[in-house]
């Protein structure tokens, strides 16, 4: 009996399992830390060795981008059909720092397979998620027998992810005509757990400010002048004290224009996953879930804004006691952002709250960080829905549906490119990513590979 397109997929997986573990290896030994300057030349080497095993993959174009900071590598297999959509696949090649001394079990760099599993840096961020697109191309075209994509492949690799992105804007921007495509797929995200495979439809954005106040040129005797002048650090504690109402709501006027709301589809998806609240707590290290009124926990961490003091202080920290008015104090907040919003707008709002706050005799300054905004796709795209196809049909089960809390660079490309972002990956939350003894589960990593193996028959139908 012959094999059905699916069998054979999963036949040239398994018979390249071994050469593709091999590579994976090779490349997890390329300590690519972008963060620390002494590994500069490990991260170049990183993009050379990715764009060399590109080529022998069969992209007929591989590129070596470079930007300020480290390289980006850039690859397109276009399509035989002049009618192909185009997909472009992103993910990162840098990892965060690691060493033995941090508590693995094994050097960081020097994989190891174990109990089904690979340990070492990068394996599931993002490397190993980044390199199951060559085996999954290759089983593609083996189990369809076309010589070309069923859609115009590309690829874009940058190399600071873990340190911030801070020139991936600009390099999407510069390129933004070689990048152009009609989805944009982003493997640097995960699944619910080992059991439960999820496709992720979109990510929080994030805008980051520091609030400094300031009163007395210098810091005075609270005795001598204590309930005669304004307190920056009284001041700084009812401005947090104002930043939520009673129900968790940020107070702040215009915080929440434009955003877009839960749909009644969505929290019925969100509600049917194996949410267990007493373990998530656990895992958050704290005593009790809070947030806004009338939303789950998983709703508020994936889908609502939110304004969150990461730091605040003002005067004496010693010891003992130091009886003054200080002369300045400061306080640093988040503001996780949802589709919708615009961050622009966010920080407009947000210094006019300030502002409308500050009293007499006391002068302020704020300084917000560098945006990222935040995107979504409708969970009814057609090219999420050819994501979750494909997954389906890896994992022989239904895919369920989940948001990330965080950010990341994905908003730019669907801003820069007008495209759609998808999210793909197979990484579990107990793969470890940024700790110690980092891992990605074999059997899962080769679930990947089948996936998008699949993916692009039904991008293209789709698209």
């Amino acid at each position: 009996m012959s094999e059905t397109p699916d069998s054979a997929v999963r036949t040239y997986t398994e018979q390249h399992r071994a050469a593709f573990l091999h590579d994976l290896a090779e490349w997890l030994r390329i300590p690519s830390v972008s963060a620390q300057p002494e590994h500069d030349g490990d991260v170049r080497r990183s993009a050379e060795w990715l764009s060399a095993k590109l080529k022998e993959t069969g992209f007929p174009v591989t590129e070596i981008w470079e930007t300020p900071g480290a390289p980006a590598v850039f690859a397109e297999w276009p399509s035989e059909d002049p009618d192909a959509p185009t997909v472009l696949v992103y993910g990162h090649h840098d990892v965060q720092p690691a060493a033995r001394e941090d508590g693995w079990a094994t050097d960081p760099f020097e994989p190891v397979i174990r109990d089904g599993r690979m340990y070492g840096r990068g394996a599931a961020d993002d490397k190993g998620q980044v390199f199951f697109h060559t085996l999954g191309v290759r089983a593609h075209l083996a189990a369809t027998g076309r010589t070309t994509p069923a859609v115009t492949l590309k690829l874009l690799i940058e190399g600071e992810e873990e340190s911030g992105s801070p020139n991936f804007r600009a390099l999407a921007e510069q390129h933004a005509a070689r990048l152009a495509a009609d989805a944009v797929i982003v493997s640097d995200t995960g699944m619910w757990d080992e059991q439960t495979p999820t496709v992720c439809t979109g990510m929080r954005g994030l805008a980051e400010c520091e609030i400094q106040l300031y009163g007395p040129a210098q810091d005075i005797h609270s005795g001598s002048f204590g309930g005669a002048v304004p307190n920056p650090a009284t001041e700084i504690a009812r401005l947090v004290a104002a930043l939520h109402d009673e129900d968790g709501r940020v107070a702040i006027p215009g915080f929440y224009e434009g955003v877009t709301d839960l749909t009644d589809t969505e929290r019925a998806l969100f509600a049917q996953l194996p949410f267990d609240e007493a373990t998530w707590l656990r895992t958050a290290k704290s005593q009790a879930a809070s947030g806004e009124a009338g939303y789950s926990t998983l709703e508020r961490v994936w889908a609502r804004p939110t304004a969150e003091v990461n730091g605040i202080g003002g005067g004496y920290q010693g010891a003992g006691s130091k009886t003054i008015i200080p002369s300045s104090a400061l306080v640093k907040i988040s503001f996780r952002l949802v589709d919708g919003q615009d961050p622009d707008r966010v920080q407009q709002t947000v210094r006019a709250w300030v502002e409308s706050r500050v009293p007499a005799g006391i002068r302020h300054r704020i300084t917000f960080q560098p945006a990222t905004r935040p995107c979504l796709t409708p969970l009814d795209h057609p090219a999420l829905q050819a994501v979750a196809r494909a997954m389906g049909r890896a994992f022989g089960k239904k895919i369920l549906f989940t948001r990330e809390g965080g950010s990341g660079p994905a908003a730019d490309l669907r801003d820069v490119l007008g495209a759609p972002v998808l999210f793909l990956g197979i990484s579990v939350p107990s793969d470890g990513w940024h700790a110690p003894d980092e891992k990605v589960e074999l059997d899962l990593l080769l679930k990947g590979v089948e996936t998008t193996a699949y993916l692009w028959g039904e991008m293209a139908t789709a698209l």
